[in-house]
């Protein structure tokens, strides 16, 4: 008769042989497993063991149904939920992984897996600032080395000074650790210092070429520096070895969103759709792609369908009123007032149903109350993205210091002497899209989007270190005209890939390029450069009732909005005088009362012979990502020229912001 001890060694060594199977022969693990539980039946490793292979075979509904009950029975069992996770995941439910992850690091705060896990989770559910605490908490948990721990502790902290301090102590002395850089990496990250982030983590790279967490870093760092052709190559060598993470899968999508690769993004959200259709912000990204490709139909149908599994998602209402062709009823108007009463509600849904109500009281004509919300929004806006109008005076003031006739005259002949560009620029809600539409229906011409090149190629030329405190512009007058050619020829380089169709000429149509003419003349001398205008109150009120995604901070406040339009007129007066007929300024209001005329002479400045199709530009089914898609697909109407008028009453503050501008528009010469 055995004793005791030898039943409890034999079943610890058949458990321990069920484990070693399941990395490679996840069938016998689970035979070994169902050998076990017929012996003892409440074996819980026996049991986990099961659910595991179920999961490595792909049987998840059978994976589930064991591991659900064994993380019940199990409370303090970290292991069992990590794998119900995975198991959630493999069934496509995203939510109830993401929940599943979070109850195993409550449990074991220390296991390095489960945060990487619950990080790349967290990301295909487009929750980024979540995604980034989980990453911190991950190199918290995973740095052995006691002098990193630290460190580790004060960014999962979020106690970032004192993280950067300790990690640039320990790299002076160990230049190669990775850990540390990476970690570096993540502290410039959080601040906004994305070039930092960028140079620290392609040192980690050439130091070990295939370490997959720095790599998914370096692809976000670049995604966020709006760099989308860098961002995809390490999310496709990712993707090689985890061709199914869900984190990776959600960023490539959005980067080839941004790439204008519309259609190759929708395909990969539907695959990750398939596997989470109950995350709603999927939905939401979703539907961007598809409003981006013309389907509004759909589009609106994915925004609908993640409102559905979040009514409390800001957002989704908003993309729907950003349509601007949508009308909200009474029940969904009721539904968003009742969801900003919700104590929870964080300020970036409340701010989303702010805007999307003023949109609501706009179309029913209650246009005081629709002033109130969208004040409200952009108040709460403001707050988040702060703004401060002297130094965009000071930047104009600095511009039109350096840009003389001089300047140029001294570099003729300077820059890349490509024509290929055409820069259409202004302010946002100035008509800008419809000018891209026009051009973009010339068989010679390409539409892409608002590139983020020429910003970039201003933000690296203001990080130049002279010695002597130089500041953007003033940079742009020590260089060399062979480092001017560099920057032209760089810029139509990194375009490039924007460029789908064989034509000769391409749109980059960033409003906020007319910073940077004084640059782009000295890089790109022929390059065409057209200045989209419109009424100043007309124009201003539109960007004040227009959330934007990003890098519009100035149009949250009245005051601000008209001191960036007097801003703005006055260096579009400075290069009228500097570089006289560079620029052809179009004024709405005159394309839309003679658009016959207005094109011809857009036309004329662009060296391109007539075609009827620009006047049938809203035939042209070419993608658009700016808030005015839907308005292009139509034809011209003078409905929205004196719209603004609703609202003059409460436009106080922008008039006096404005001055003369206002009286003296539209400030060029008739003809």
């Amino acid at each position: 008769m055995s004793s005791p001890a030898p039943v409890h060694g034999t079943l610890e060594t058949a458990l321990a042989h069920a484990a070693r199977l399941l990395a490679t022969q996840p069938q016998l693990a689970a035979q070994q497993a169902g050998e076990i539980l017929r012996v003892v039946p409440d074996s819980a490793p026996a049991r986990l063991i099961l659910g595991q292979a179920r999961r490595s075979l792909g049987q998840t509904a059978d994976a589930i149904a064991i591991l659900e009950p064994l993380a019940r029975e199990q409370p303090g069992s970290a292991l069992a939920r990590f794998e119900l996770g995975n198991a959630y995941s493999m069934a496509g439910r995203l939510a109830e992984a993401i929940q599943a992850f979070e109850a195993a690091t409550r449990i074991k705060p220390d296991w390095p897996d489960v945060w990487r896990v619950l990080a790349d989770h967290l990301d295909a559910a487009d929750d980024a600032a979540g995604a980034d605490q989980a990453r911190a908490a991950f190199l918290s948990a995973a740095v052995n080395d006691p002098r990193l721990r630290a460190a580790a502790a004060a960014l999962h902290a979020n106690d970032l000074a004192r993280a950067e301090a300790l990690l640039r102590a320990h790299l002076k002395e160990h230049d190669t650790d990775i850990a540390a850089l990476r970690m570096l990496a993540e502290v410039a990250t959080r601040l906004r210092r994305y070039l930092d982030a960028q140079h620290l983590l392609e040192r980690c790279l050439e130091l070990a070429p295939s370490f997959a967490p720095a790599l998914h870093q370096y692809a976000l760092v670049q995604f966020r520096q709006a760099r989308s052709a860098e961002a995809l190559a390490p999310i496709e060598q990712l993707l090689v070895a985890e061709p199914a993470n869900l984190g990776y899968l959600s960023l490539k999508a959005a980067i080839l969103a941004h790439l204008g690769d519309t259609g190759d993004a929708i395909a990969v959200y539907e695959t990750v759709l398939q596997r989470c259709p109950g995350q709603a912000r999927l939905w939401l990204s979703y539907g961007h792609a598809l409003k981006t490709a013309g389907r509004s139909d759909d589009s609106t149908a994915a925004y609908r369908r993640a409102l559905a599994l979040l009514p409390t998602l800001g957002d989704a209402y908003w993309s729907l009123a950003n349509m601007k062709t949508v009308r909200f009823g009474p029940a969904e108007v009721a539904a968003m007032q009742a969801a900003l009463q919700q104590p929870g509600l964080s300020d970036e849904d409340r701010l989303h149903f702010e805007f999307a109500l003023g949109k609501a009281r706009e179309d029913e004509g209650a246009y005081e109350q629709a002033f109130n919300h969208y004040a409200r929004g952009a108040a709460l806006r403001r707050r988040q993205q702060p703004y401060d109008a002297d130094d965009t005076s000071a930047l104009v003031r600095r511009s039109t210091a350096v840009y003389t006739r001089e300047f140029f005259a001294e570099r003729a002949g300077a820059g890349a002497p490509e024509p290929d560009a055409i820069f259409i620029l202004g302010l946002p809600r100035s008509g800008s899209t419809l000018l891209e539409q026009i051009l973009a229906s010339h068989p010679l011409v390409e539409g892409t989007m608002e590139l983020p090149h020429i910003p970039a190629i201003g933000r690296d030329l203001a990080e130049l270190r002279t010695g002597r405190g130089v500041q953007y512009p003033e940079s742009v007058a020590a260089l060399e005209p062979a480092r001017l050619r560099a920057l032209g020829e760089r810029f139509l380089a990194e375009t490039r890939v924007h460029r789908k169709l064989a034509t000769p000429f391409f749109i980059d149509k960033l409003p906020n390029n007319f910073l940077h003419i004084g640059l782009i003349q000295a890089i790109l001398p022929n390059a065409r450069i057209i200045d989209a205008r419109r009424h100043p109150l007309a124009c201003c009120f539109s960007n004040f009732k227009q959330h934007f995604a990003r890098g519009q901070n100035f149009s949250y406040d009245l005051e601000d909005l008209g001191r960036f339009y007097r801003d703005y007129v006055a260096l579009m007066a400075h290069w009228d005088a500097v570089l006289p007929g560079r620029v052809h300024r179009v004024l709405y209001e005159r394309m839309v009362d003679d658009p016959q005329d207005e094109v011809r002479r857009l036309l004329d400045y662009c060296s391109l012979p007539f075609d009827e199709r620009c006047l049938r530009f809203y035939e042209n089914d070419r993608a658009v990502r700016t808030a005015s898609s839907e308005q292009v697909r139509q034809p011209i109407f003078r409905d929205g020229i004196d719209h603004w008028r609703h609202f003059e009453p409460w436009l106080e503050p922008l008039k006096a912001a404005l001055g003369p501008v206002l009286t003296a528009y539209p400030q060029v010469p008739p003809g």
